[in-house]
C-alpha cells in the first residue's frame, strides 16, 4: 500500500477566479533518476505563490502543489544522484530543473533556459509533507539557520540577492516594497556598506519602523521622493506605476531593477527621466551560482529573517494575510 501524505492542492480550473487551496491526501511521490525525495519541514509563502493562486501566472501545472521556498531532509535518493545523502538538510528554490544543454545553460545562465521547470508552478512544490526535487537544484542549508528562519532565504533571499548584484555597487540603494525580500536584502546591503532607502505602502507606519530597525537611513511612502538621489533602486512590489516614480529618484547613470516575476502594466513616462544613462532591467529566476553565493554570505552578515508561522492547513489564511499586508517579513508553513 502506498504511503500517503497531506498536501495543499491548487486546481486552477476556473480561469479568472481566486480559488482556495484544498487540503488533500495523496500518495507520497517517488524520486526518479537524478531526483531526491524530501520530507518537508518548512515552506515559506512567496508573493509568486499568490500570483499563481490569483491567476496572474496563468499556466501552472493543473493541479499543482504550490510552494518554492522549501526546507527539509532528504528521505530517499533517485538513481544516479551523487554528493547527497539521506538525512541531509537541504533547501529547494523556484528554479527546479533546466535542460543543461542549451546555450543559456552552457553559459551559466540557466535561469533563462527555455525548458526550465519551476517549483510550485510547473512541478509540485512544498505546501505538502513530501516533495520531489531535481538533485542539481537543492542547496545545503547553513547550520546557523533554523528550518523556519531558512525558508525565506530560498526565494526572497536568492532573488533579492540576484537583484542586488544587478543593481551594481552604488552606495545609495532604494527598495520599493519592504516585504520578505527587501527585509533580507536590506541587511546584506548594509553589510556591504550601502545606505538603504525604504519605500512602503502609503501610510504603512509599521513598515517604515520595521525598515528603520533593519538599518534603513530613510523610510517613506512609495509616492515620496527620497532626500537624496539614488544610485540604484530595486522594485519588489508588483506595481508598474512605481517604475517612473523610481526613475525620477535615480541619479544619472542609476540602475532600476524590477525583481518580481509579475508586475502590473508600466504607464508611459517621459524619456527625460530615463535619459542620462539611467537603465531598467528585470530579474528572471536564479542560477545555482546565485544560490551558492548567497547562502555563503547570509551567515556572515548574519541575515536575520522575520517570520510568521502557520500550519500546513492554514496556507489559505497565510496567502490572504500576504495579499492584504497583515504581517512584516515572511509567512512560513511549519510542516510535520
Amino acid at each position: 500500500m502506498a504511503q500517503m501524505m497531506k498536501a495543499m492542492l491548487f486546481d486552477g480550473s476556473r480561469a479568472g477566479m481566486v480559488e482556495p487551496l484544498t487540503l488533500t491526501e495523496m500518495p507520497v511521490p517517488q524520486p526518479g533518476a537524478g531526483e531526491v525525495l524530501i520530507k518537508v519541514t518548512a515552506c515559506a509563502v512567496c508573493r509568486t505563490d499568490l500570483h499563481v493562486v490569483d491567476g496572474d501566472l496563468a499556466e501552472p501545472k493543473r493541479p499543482v502543489i504550490p510552494g518554492h521556498e522549501i526546507v527539509g531532509q532528504i528521505a530517499a535518493l533517485g538513481s544516479g544522484v551523487s554528493g547527497l545523502r539521506t538525512g541531509d538538510r537541504v533547501g529547494v528554490p523556484w528554479l527546479g530543473h533546466t535542460c543543461g544543454t542549451c546555450a543559456f545553460c552552457r553559459s551559466g545562465r540557466e535561469n533563462l533556459c527555455d525548458a526550465a521547470e519551476f517549483t510550485g508552478y510547473t512541478r509540485d512544490g512544498g505546501f505538502a509533507e513530501y516533495t520531489v526535487a531535481d538533485a542539481h537544484y537543492v542547496f545545503p542549508i547553513p547550520d546557523s539557520f533554523s528550518d523556519r528562519d531558512a525558508a525565506p532565504l530560498l526565494c526572497a533571499g536568492l532573488i533579492g540577492y540576484r537583484a542586488l548584484a544587478m543593481a551594481g555597487e552604488g552606495k545609495r540603494l532604494g527598495l520599493y516594497g519592504f516585504g520578505a525580500a527587501a527585509h533580507i536584502i536590506a541587511q546584506v546591503a548594509r553589510h556591504q556598506g550601502r545606505e538603504v532607502y525604504a519605500f512602503t505602502r502609503p501610510g504603512d507606519e509599521k513598515g517604515k519602523d520595521f525598515a528603520r530597525t533593519l538599518g534603513a537611513v530613510w523610510a517613506g511612502d512609495s509616492t515620496e521622493d527620497p532626500p537624496a538621489l539614488l544610485d540604484a533602486a530595486i522594485i519588489f512590489a508588483p506595481v508598474g506605476s512605481l517604475v517612473p516614480q523610481a526613475l525620477r529618484a535615480l541619479e544619472k547613470g542609476g540602475r532600476l531593477i524590477c525583481a518580481g516575476i509579475h508586475m502590473s502594466d508600466i504607464p508611459s513616462f517621459p524619456y527625460a527621466i530615463l535619459w542620462k544613462e539611467r537603465s531598467i532591467s528585470s530579474v528572471a529566476n536564479l542560477t545555482r551560482a546565485d544560490g551558492e553565493a548567497f547562502l555563503d554570505i547570509a551567515p556572515e552578515v548574519p541575515v536575520t529573517t522575520t517570520t510568521v508561522p502557520y500550519g500546513l492547513e492554514d496556507a489559505n489564511r497565510a496567502l490572504d494575510d500576504l495579499r492584504n499586508g497583515r504581517f512584516e517579513g515572511a509567512a512560513v508553513l511549519m510542516i510535520g
